[in-house]
C-alpha cells in the first residue's frame, strides 16, 4: 500500500504534517508514504526514511480561502492537484490531506473520479457515542442539496465503510429526521425513508438531533448542510462543556487523593471525544482511499488520518463500494 500525504495541506503544514507522518510510519512500519509539496520542506524526512518514503516537487499550494474549482483548474502543479493525480495513475492507493475540503473533494472528484454507479461522494465522519462506540455520520459537507437517490447511495455506502472498516457486522443505518415517524421531515426525507425501507434490510428508521450519540445507530445520513451544521455543532458543543467541566472540578481537584481519581478518568472522556483519534473523514464514492483531516490537524490527527486511509486502501473499499452500487 503506498499513501500520498499532502505535505503542504493544513494550519501548520509543512512542519505538523511530516511529524504525523514519522508517527505514522512507527505505527505501521510497512506503510510506503509518498509525501508531496515543496522539495525543502519533504527532503530531511525522506533522507531519514528512505526505504519507506519517497518524495515528489511541488511548486504551487492550493489555499483554504482559494475557490476549489478554480484553484484545482488553475494549480495544476499544487499538491492536492498531484496527489489525486497519482492515485488516478494507479501510483498510489490512496490520499490524505488535511488542506481545503472543498479542493481535495474537487480534485478527488474531478481527477481521480467516482465510482461507477455513484452519483454524488459523500464526506463522512465518525462520532463517539455514550455506547462507548462510534456512529457514522454523512454527508458533512460534499452535498447541500440532495435526492432521494443519493440518500440511499449514501446509506449503501455508509454500511459498508461501517463494515469493512469500522468492523460493525450488522450496521444499523438511521435517516437523519425531525421526528421517528415515517411521514415526518421535507419531501426529501420522506421519499428517502420509503427508499430505504424498500431497498435497505439494515435501515432502522428516522433519527431524530437527540438520538445521533445514542449508540441506537451505526450510520446516520443526511445532506451536507445539515450534516455540517450538526457536525460543527456537537464539536463546538463539547468543547464547552468539557471546559464547564474542568471549571467546576477545579476545587475538588486541589485534593490530590480525589485527583488521583477523577484526573485518569477525564483524561479517557477527553482522549475519546477528541478529533485527534478520528484523523480524517473519508470521501466515499471516489476511485480510491480518499481521507480529509481537518485544517487544524495535530501531528496525531496527521498519523491517525494517514493510518485510516491506508487501512480503507487495505481492503478495497471503493472496489466494493462500487459492487454495492450496482
Amino acid at each position: 500500500m503506498r499513501i500520498v500525504v499532502d505535505a503542504m495541506g493544513g494550519d501548520n503544514a509543512p512542519e505538523v504534517v511530516i511529524e504525523g507522518v514519522e508517527l505514522a510510519l512507527t505505527a505501521e512500519p510497512a506503510l510506503q508514504v509518498v509525501l508531496v509539496g515543496a522539495k525543502e520542506a519533504t527532503s530531511h524526512v525522506a533522507a531519514r526514511y528512505s526505504e519507506q518514503i519517497t518524495t515528489i516537487d511541488t511548486t504551487e499550494v492550493i489555499g483554504m480561502g482559494e475557490s476549489p474549482t478554480e484553484a484545482v483548474r488553475n494549480k495544476k502543479d499544487s499538491s492536492i492537484v498531484v496527489g489525486c493525480k497519482l492515485v488516478a495513475d494507479g501510483l498510489a492507493d490512496g490520499f490524505f490531506s488535511a488542506g481545503s475540503t472543498g479542493a481535495v473533494m474537487t480534485a478527488a472528484t474531478l481527477i481521480v473520479g467516482r465510482v461507477k454507479g455513484i452519483a454524488r461522494p459523500m464526506i463522512a465522519t465518525l462520532l463517539p457515542t455514550i455506547t462507548d462506540g462510534y456512529v457514522i455520520l454523512g454527508d458533512i459537507g460534499a452535498n447541500s442539496d440532495v435526492k432521494p437517490e443519493y440518500l440511499l447511495q449514501f446509506a449503501r455506502m455508509g454500511e459498508t465503510y461501517a463494515r469493512l472498516v469500522r468492523g460493525v457486522e450488522q450496521p444499523r443505518i438511521g435517516l437523519l429526521n425531525i421526528g421517528e415517524e415515517e411521514s415526518k421531515g421535507n419531501e426529501v426525507t420522506r421519499q428517502a425513508y420509503q427508499l430505504l425501507s424498500q431497498e435497505l434490510d439494515s435501515f432502522v428508521g428516522n433519527a431524530e438531533g437527540n438520538e445521533i450519540l445514542s449508540g441506537d445507530f451505526d450510520v446516520i445520513i443526511t445532506d451536507g448542510f445539515t450534516g455540517n451544521v450538526v457536525l460543527k455543532t456537537i464539536e463546538g458543543l463539547t468543547e464547552n462543556l468539557f471546559k464547564h467541566f474542568m471549571q467546576a472540578l477545579a476545587p475538588a481537584l486541589k485534593d490530590q487523593a480525589i485527583a488521583q481519581v477523577i484526573l485518569p478518568e477525564l483524561a479517557k472522556l477527553q482522549k475519546k471525544l477528541s478529533a485527534e483519534e478520528i484523523g480524517g473523514a473519508p470521501l466515499l464514492g471516489i476511485n480510491g482511499s480518499c481521507f480529509i483531516g481537518h485544517g487544524s490537524s495535530t501531528a496525531k490527527a496527521i498519523a491517525n488520518g494517514i493510518l485510516a486511509t491506508h487501512s480503507a486502501a487495505e481492503v478495497g473499499l471503493s472496489t466494493i463500494i462500487s459492487e454495492a452500487a450496482k
